[in-house]
């Protein structure tokens, strides 16, 4: 059952206030009603959930003195003021000074209820702002892996229990789901945290120098390697090395890294010398690597050697009870960095968050919550995708098909790959779709 809407009332007219609780009562409020001034502040405090309406004219602290105290008390305390005729002046000047609203004596039940609706609508949003400001300040002070669901608790658990051990660990997620955020974690949680956390996505380079960059060259291993090198192996010694997209590592690569793995030692490009290496190795898959259909030419004894551990980490869509919290931190980082105030939380905003399937998990949600920062998104209803209401089913699904390919571009900042990936579709029914659908891909490219 839902919580009524508190409401604190103020008039020492013992007829009109009852009167005025009854026809608020009766617009599903609950109220509080008080004769006077001074016992109203003797209960009320500066986290009243609901808005004050208070009568002017009142022995020993008038409506204005009222005022005057809950602005000290709350600033954002919505006060609505009830006033004769000849208080409508100074009704006026409270309003140029904060007071949310005034009501001109005799009144109509239905403009009182609507300023009130409005009113508590507006305290409602001002709270739940404070709430997720607050909390998302204490998520961060605690880990930087925000979240209040249970299974992101259970998350956080399982990384304290496990990170001051040695043991590697495969981290599984989709694109965008805070994988190098755990494997920073482990780090910053391990008595490694003194050494480098040394990161390197396989998906980025090329075969041919992949090998050189894990591994390190001498001078004239090969055309252009004027002199030594050392890999981020061997530069991950004492600390963490995180290899992200581990499943696009070349196969030949992956030989000589389940060495690195089972034996913790390196030979460098154009040296027969054996190197000793201490260090962590976290992975990242996007994929599901204990799957042999998935998987492809991922060697399975690399996958069984990383899967001492394996960390998933589930999407966004099925943790919808932590992305205001989330977007509440990734506004405030955002406001600090382009040296703008935080926004209020708009209902528009609001809709967004909880109606968006965000493919693109929390990377996509810090991008949404920058660009609501900078004021070029939450302003207007068509930031919540139109719901395909007209034509026939196949109609109506074609749509709403081509909508969740265009979110899907926008979260991978139009990488085919990502994409793809994120679908869960083959390239060719992928481009095929684009077609169908008339959608460009140039116009998704990366945002830097």
């Amino acid at each position: 059952m839902a919580t009524l809407m508190p409401v604190a009332l103020i008039d020492d007219d013992k007829d009109l206030r009852r009167a005025t609780a009854q026809t608020l009562e009766l617009a599903g409020f609950s109220v509080f009603s008080y004769e006077g001034a001074k016992a109203a502040l003797a209960d009320l405090s500066a986290d009243f959930a609901g808005p004050i309406v208070t009568d002017i004219r009142m022995p020993e602290i008038d409506g204005l003195q009222l005022f005057a105290t809950l602005q000290t008390m709350d600033v954002d305390l919505p006060v609505i003021l009830m006033t004769g005729h000849g208080d409508i002046p100074m009704a006026v000047q409270a309003i140029q000074d904060g007071a949310y609203d005034f009501i001109a004596k005799p009144f109509a039940a239905d403009r009182l209820v609507q300023s009130v609706r409005r009113a508590s609508e507006k305290r409602r949003l001002i709270l739940e702002n404070r709430m997720l400001r607050k909390a998302a300040e204490d998520a961060q002070e605690n880990s930087p892996l925000i979240g209040q669901t249970p299974v992101m608790e259970n998350l956080r658990k399982i990384l304290r229990h496990i990170a001051d051990t040695d043991v590697d660990v495969l981290v599984a997620g989709e694109t965008g789901s805070g994988k190098e955020v755990v494997a920073q974690i482990l780090h910053q949680w391990s008595h490694r945290r003194k050494g480098n956390f040394v990161a390197l996505n396989c998906g980025a380079l090329p075969e041919t120098v992949i090998e050189s960059e894990l591994f390190g060259h001498e001078a004239g291993a090969f055309t252009g390697a004027q002199k030594r090198r050392t890999g981020r192996i061997e530069h991950a010694g004492g600390g963490t090395l995180f290899l992200d997209e581990i499943e696009s590592m070349p196969v030949a690569t992956q030989v000589k890294m389940l060495r690195v793995l089972e034996m913790r030692e390196i030979t460098p490009l154009g040296t027969n010398e054996v190197r000793p290496v201490d260090l962590r190795v976290v992975a990242a898959a996007k994929i599901d690597l204990g799957d042999p259909d998935v998987r492809g030419d991922f060697r399975e004894d690399l996958y069984y050697r990383l899967n001492v551990v394996t960390i998933s980490i589930p999407p966004l869509r099925e943790r919808r009870d932590d992305i205001p919290l989330l977007f509440s931190h990734f506004a405030a980082r955002a406001a600090e960095r382009f040296r703008r105030d935080v926004p209020p939380l708009s209902e528009t905003v609001r809709r967004h968050l909880a109606a968006h399937a965000w493919p693109g998990n929390v990377r996509e949600l810090s991008h949404y919550a920058e660009r609501v920062v900078l004021g070029v998104e939450g302003g207007g209803a068509a930031l919540v995708p139109a719901q395909p209401t007209g034509g026939t089913l196949p109609e109506r699904l074609e749509r709403y098909e081509a909508e969740i390919i265009r979110d899907a571009l926008t979260a991978n900042d139009g990488d085919v790959r990502s994409t793809i990936q994120a679908l869960g579709i083959p390239r060719k029914t992928f481009y095929d779709k684009l077609q169908r659908h008339g959608i460009n891909r140039g116009g998704y490219s990366a945002r830097k």
